[in-house]
């Protein structure tokens, strides 16, 4: 099986990024990392104030997958991910949402073993691993990786994990797929800025598809399709997915716009993703409670 290595990344994605890999429509892989943070923080005496913050966010690729033209729709399935022995949060003045009671860097080591995150000596948490930047690239202009828009990238998203389909619009041939920012646990909203970062490895699979197009990444679960937005504020990221997921039932449901509407407020969940970006995720949560809405 391919083993992408993590040697060849990207900061930004753009239109004219060349591709660094390729794999087949179809085609199982992996993909190796490092943390957010490009393992600059190797020990607990190394702050965020310490490193090279133009190097954070990168991600794996550009990987062009063979086939996949304009328009089309790219699925990425998360079949697993390998965590490495150790993890680490920090905390640094202004980082998340309580930033402003920082008073001083401070970095915490989190060992990763026998399924837990061994946050203190009485605290251990049960993984739950998932990839933070996934993406593709854009219709145009240039985003950091950093930056979750309409194509992905940092979208932060606890959902992207072992078992989940993520969808994405193809923009320009091949995709430009890239990928990282591996968390062995991170609670929506990543609250204090940061999951517990970690390197790892991700095993996907690619398809191409020709026959759903979207205008923004959605995930699927066993129990349901979450159509994901990111703007600027939490009120249009709401309004944003709230008119994809309102669209698709129409669709699926041959059903006219007061009546899904109406569906829309009576069974689906509007989810916070993260709200520590430049642009807020948020995710709108269809479940599966049709025989017509099983797969976007």
């Amino acid at each position: 099986m391919k083993i992408i290595p993590k040697d060849q990344v990207i900061f930004y994605f753009n239109t004219t990024n060349r591709a660094n890999y390729t794999v087949e429509d179809g085609e199982v892989f992996w993909v190796e990392a490092d943390d957010c943070y490009s393992g600059q923080i190797t020990d607990a005496s190394v702050k965020r104030t310490d490193i090279d913050i133009s190097i954070m966010d990168c991600a794996v690729g550009p990987i062009h997958v063979r086939g996949a033209c304009p328009g089309d729709t790219l699925c990425v399935e998360v079949l697993a991910i390998d965590l490495a022995a150790q993890g680490v949060m920090v905390t640094s003045k202004g980082l998340g949402v309580l930033g402003d009671r920082i008073t001083q860097p401070d970095t915490k080591i989190i060992p990763v073993h026998d399924g837990f995150a061994h946050f203190s000596d009485r605290i251990k948490l049960p993984l739950s691993p998932m990839i933070g930047v996934m993406g593709v690239a854009p219709k145009s202009g240039q985003f950091h990786c950093a930056v979750p828009h309409d194509h992905g990238a940092n979208l932060d998203t606890k959902l992207i994990r072992a078992g989940s389909r993520v969808y994405f619009p193809v923009n320009v041939e091949g995709a430009g797929l890239a990928v990282g920012d591996i968390h062995a646990c991170m609670g929506d909203g990543e609250l204090s800025g940061t999951g517990i970062e970690i390197a790892g490895r991700m095993c996907l699979k690619t398809t191409v598809y020709r026959d759903r197009p979207i205008q923004r990444p959605v995930i699927e679960t066993l129990d349901g399709i979450y159509f994901l937005a990111s703007r600027t504020t939490l009120e249009e990221s709401i309004q944003t997915a709230a008119a994809d997921a309102v669209e698709f039932l129409m669709k699926k449901l041959e059903l006219n716009f007061p009546d899904a509407y109406r569906l829309l407020s009576a069974i689906c969940d509007a989810q916070i993703s993260e709200v520590v970006d430049d642009n807020v995720t948020v995710r709108l949560h269809c479940p599966k409670f049709d025989t017509r809405i099983q797969t976007l």
